[in-house]
Parts: C-alpha cells; sequence; structure tokens
C-alpha cells in the first residue's frame, strides 16, 4: 500500500519540528553538564567529572599535554587559597551523529589572582558518547584563545631604525615604513599593515596574536633583517637597504 503524497509531506512537516526539538533539547543537555563540570574545576569537584566522562577518556588541555581520565583527576585541585576563579560557558554548538554527539564552545574565565582580576578565554571541542540512554564525554581538545599584547610607544628615532627593503627570496620583498610616528609594512603586492611595537626590536599586526616580527641587529647595533616569527621558529628577512 501506497500513501498519498499529502501525507508523506505532512509526515515530513511534523518529523522536521520534532528532529528541531530533539537537537535543541540535547544541545541544552550537554550544555548544561559542560557548564556542571566547568563549575567543578575551580573547587577541584573530582566526583562531578568522574560521574561524566568515560573511562576511556582522551583529554588534550591548552598546554598541549594528553591526559587520561585518571591523571586529570589527579590534577584536579581546589584552587589555591587567594585565588577565585569563575569560567562561563559561552558560544556553545552540538551537533549529534547518532549516539555520538560533538560540541564546540568558548570557556570565558575569570580569575581573581591575588587581588588582580585576569581574563582568559578557551576554545574547546568536546566529543560525546550515548550509552545506556547516558551522555559521557569522550574526548576533549582546549585551545588558549589569544589576543594582541598591549602596544607600547616608541622614539621616533628607534622607529626610524626599522624603515628599510628587506628580501626573502630575489623575488619576495618587504617595504617597513614610517608615518606620524607609527611604522607599516607591506610585502610585494600586499596590504599595508601597522606594525605595533611590543617592546624595542619586537612588533605585531594587531588580530594575528600567533606572530611577530623580530628586528636583527649586528654587533653594531645596526638593523640588519628580521625574523617573521610562529611558534617560535622564525622565517629569515635581510634588510637590502
Amino acid at each position: 500500500m501506497s500513501l498519498h503524497p499529502a501525507i508523506l509531506g505532512a509526515g515530513l512537516l511534523i518529523a522536521a519540528p520534532v528532529q528541531a526539538a530533539q537537537s535543541v533539547s540535547l544541545a541544552a543537555e550537554l550544555k548544561a553538564k559542560t557548564q556542571a563540570l566547568a563549575d567543578a574545576i575551580a573547587p577541584g569537584d573530582v566526583t562531578t567529572w568522574k560521574a561524566a566522562t568515560d573511562p576511556r577518556l582522551l583529554f588534550v588541555n591548552e598546554n598541549n599535554e594528553i591526559l587520561t581520565k585518571g591523571q586529570l583527576l589527579k590534577q584536579l585541585q581546589p584552587l589555591p587559597k587567594g585565588l577565585v576563579g569563575h569560567i562561563t560557558v559561552t558560544d556553545f554548538k552540538a551537533q549529534r551523529h547518532g549516539d555520538t554527539a560533538v560540541t564546540t564552545y568558548v570557556a570565558d574565565e575569570s580569575l581573581d589572582y591575588y587581588g588582580q582580576l585576569l581574563r582568559t578565554r578557551f576554545r574547546t571541542t568536546d566529543t560525546w558518547h550515548r550509552e545506556g540512554g547516558k551522555w559521557t564525554m569522550i574526548a576533549s581538545m582546549t585551545l588558549a584563545v589569544l589576543n594582541d599584547p598591549p602596544a607600547i610607544t616608541l622614539p621616533a628615532t628607534l622607529m626610524a631604525e626599522y624603515v628599510g627593503r628587506y628580501e626573502l627570496t630575489p623575488e619576495i620583498h618587504y617595504e617597513v615604513s614610517a608615518k606620524d610616528g607609527r611604522l607599516f609594512g607591506q610585502r610585494d603586492g600586499g596590504k599595508e599593515v601597522e606594525l605595533h611595537p611590543e617592546s624595542p626590536d619586537l612588533f605585531f599586526v594587531a588580530g594575528l596574536p600567533r606572530s611577530r616580527k623580530v628586528f636583527y641587529r649586528d654587533a653594531t647595533g645596526k638593523v640588519i633583517g628580521f625574523g617573521d616569527r610562529r611558534e617560535g621558529q622564525d622565517i629569515k628577512w635581510k634588510r637590502l637597504f
């Protein structure tokens, strides 16, 4: 027996809202679980983490440490006296794939560090598995959300020392110029960007906190090149003039 197309269409209309409601419900459930885990960090609440995670948990923290569940639980200790911290889960998203769900969110941390307030954000992606009607975390990976460092003001005479043309290869060059006491850089054919001083000989571009420009000097103090530094490694450019 075949169903009338109108009946089939009605079934699809009913199924779509149900699936959407289930998706919203799951996201709310996992967000609540995630917030409970975040709340358990400052007091070192091992019980909450033990109940919400799978025995085979694979956990990668913001320091690139790969931890088993046992190792993670051992690290959960109350914050030392003088430190008061709180984490708020924001920008939460969830996708379900059968009995597996993947969530990603920002952990917005406020830490009173002996009277000084520190604000840090972390981007975390968790994987959850449903078994016996219960969702438990089976994997987690966290990255620190980097911010631009504070810029300082350098004397115009010092800023002028960086002005020049630099070469990576005979075909690839970078021009550094100074305008109104500010420093700018531009790769051949590229967009001009402002180079903000973090300290003498060390500059950054706003919005690109992973990289720095580190200017090199010879024994006499003359600028002879710079390094495009990322994760502690320099791509070296030499100064032409």
